[in-house]
Protein backbone atom coordinates (compact mmCIF):
# COMPACT_ATOMS: atom_id res chain seq x y z
CA UNK A 1 0.00 0.00 0.00
CA UNK A 2 0.83 3.47 -1.07
CA UNK A 3 2.04 5.29 2.02
CA UNK A 4 2.12 8.81 -0.03
CA UNK A 5 -0.44 11.61 0.46
CA UNK A 6 -2.88 12.14 -2.33
CA UNK A 7 -3.37 15.99 -2.67
CA UNK A 8 -6.82 16.28 -4.50
CA UNK A 9 -6.85 20.32 -4.22
CA UNK A 10 -3.32 22.11 -4.62
CA UNK A 11 -4.57 24.99 -2.92
CA UNK A 12 -5.88 22.85 0.22
CA UNK A 13 -5.02 23.27 3.49
CA UNK A 14 -3.55 19.75 4.72
CA UNK A 15 -2.37 17.81 7.71
CA UNK A 16 0.38 15.88 7.15
CA UNK A 17 3.17 13.25 9.53
CA UNK A 18 6.60 12.40 8.83
CA UNK A 19 8.32 9.94 11.03
CA UNK A 20 11.81 9.17 11.50
CA UNK A 21 12.52 5.54 10.20
CA UNK A 22 12.07 3.25 12.62
CA UNK A 23 10.74 5.79 14.77
CA UNK A 24 14.05 6.67 15.84
CA UNK A 25 14.65 9.41 18.40
CA UNK A 26 16.33 11.95 16.48
CA UNK A 27 15.03 15.26 17.35
CA UNK A 28 16.32 15.00 20.92
CA UNK A 29 18.66 16.67 19.84
CA UNK A 30 18.80 20.24 19.20
CA UNK A 31 21.35 20.63 16.14
CA UNK A 32 18.90 18.09 14.34
CA UNK A 33 15.65 20.13 15.21
CA UNK A 34 17.77 23.73 13.91
CA UNK A 35 18.33 21.21 10.78
CA UNK A 36 14.89 21.07 10.39
CA UNK A 37 13.43 24.62 11.23
CA UNK A 38 16.24 25.67 9.08
CA UNK A 39 14.61 23.36 6.42
CA UNK A 40 11.29 24.54 7.54
CA UNK A 41 11.89 28.33 6.86
CA UNK A 42 13.73 26.97 3.63
CA UNK A 43 10.18 26.11 2.03
CA UNK A 44 7.92 29.11 3.56
CA UNK A 45 10.77 31.49 2.35
CA UNK A 46 11.65 30.16 -0.81
CA UNK A 47 9.04 27.50 -1.86
CA UNK A 48 6.15 28.71 -1.01
CA UNK A 49 5.04 26.86 2.20
CA UNK A 50 2.65 28.20 4.52
CA UNK A 51 2.63 26.77 7.64
CA UNK A 52 -0.30 26.76 9.92
CA UNK A 53 0.26 24.65 12.74
CA UNK A 54 3.62 22.47 13.60
CA UNK A 55 4.51 19.97 16.30
CA UNK A 56 8.34 18.23 16.46
CA UNK A 57 7.79 15.46 18.62
CA UNK A 58 10.99 13.17 19.17
CA UNK A 59 10.65 11.33 16.46
CA UNK A 60 8.45 12.66 13.96
CA UNK A 61 7.00 16.07 13.37
CA UNK A 62 3.06 17.12 12.26
CA UNK A 63 2.44 19.94 10.14
CA UNK A 64 -0.73 21.62 9.11
CA UNK A 65 0.31 23.72 5.34
CA UNK A 66 -0.99 24.83 2.40
CA UNK A 67 1.21 25.69 -0.89
CA UNK A 68 0.26 29.33 -1.50
CA UNK A 69 2.57 29.90 -5.23
CA UNK A 70 0.41 26.93 -6.66
CA UNK A 71 3.00 24.22 -7.05
CA UNK A 72 1.74 20.67 -6.11
CA UNK A 73 2.21 20.22 -2.60
CA UNK A 74 3.38 17.04 -2.86
CA UNK A 75 6.57 18.71 -4.81
CA UNK A 76 6.86 20.73 -1.89
CA UNK A 77 7.23 18.40 0.56
CA UNK A 78 9.21 16.07 -1.39
CA UNK A 79 11.66 19.28 -1.43
CA UNK A 80 11.49 19.80 2.11
CA UNK A 81 12.07 16.20 3.23
CA UNK A 82 14.77 15.66 0.50
CA UNK A 83 16.69 18.58 1.82
CA UNK A 84 15.74 18.09 5.70
CA UNK A 85 17.34 14.36 5.11
CA UNK A 86 20.53 15.45 3.52
CA UNK A 87 20.98 17.60 5.82
CA UNK A 88 21.04 15.69 8.91
CA UNK A 89 22.66 12.53 7.65
CA UNK A 90 25.17 15.16 6.89
CA UNK A 91 25.25 16.73 10.35
CA UNK A 92 25.08 13.21 12.11
CA UNK A 93 28.10 12.00 9.59
CA UNK A 94 30.11 14.75 11.12
CA UNK A 95 29.03 15.11 14.76
CA UNK A 96 31.78 13.31 16.80
CA UNK A 97 29.66 13.47 20.03
CA UNK A 98 26.91 11.40 18.31
CA UNK A 99 26.78 8.28 19.80
CA UNK A 100 24.13 6.59 17.82
CA UNK A 101 26.42 7.59 14.28
CA UNK A 102 26.91 4.14 12.98
CA UNK A 103 23.39 2.64 14.08
CA UNK A 104 21.85 5.56 12.73
CA UNK A 105 23.52 5.64 9.91
CA UNK A 106 23.26 2.13 9.07
CA UNK A 107 19.41 2.06 9.72
CA UNK A 108 18.71 5.01 7.63
CA UNK A 109 21.17 3.20 4.08
CA UNK A 110 19.09 -0.18 5.19
CA UNK A 111 16.42 1.75 5.08
CA UNK A 112 16.85 3.62 1.75
CA UNK A 113 18.09 0.37 0.23
CA UNK A 114 14.16 -0.59 0.61
CA UNK A 115 12.95 2.04 -1.63
CA UNK A 116 12.65 2.26 -4.78
CA UNK A 117 12.71 6.30 -4.31
CA UNK A 118 15.38 6.98 -2.66
CA UNK A 119 18.98 7.07 -3.55
CA UNK A 120 20.53 6.50 -0.51
CA UNK A 121 19.61 7.33 2.99
CA UNK A 122 15.72 6.84 3.67
CA UNK A 123 15.33 9.89 7.37
CA UNK A 124 11.76 10.57 6.61
CA UNK A 125 8.72 8.42 5.67
CA UNK A 126 5.03 9.83 5.49
CA UNK A 127 2.55 8.36 7.92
Amino acid sequence: MSRNYKFHNPKGLYFISFAVVGWLDVFIRNKYIEILLKSLRFCQKNKGLEIHVWCIMSSHLHLVFISINGDKPELLIGDLKRFTCKAIVKAVKENPKESKKEFSLDFFLKEGLKSLNVKQFQFLETR
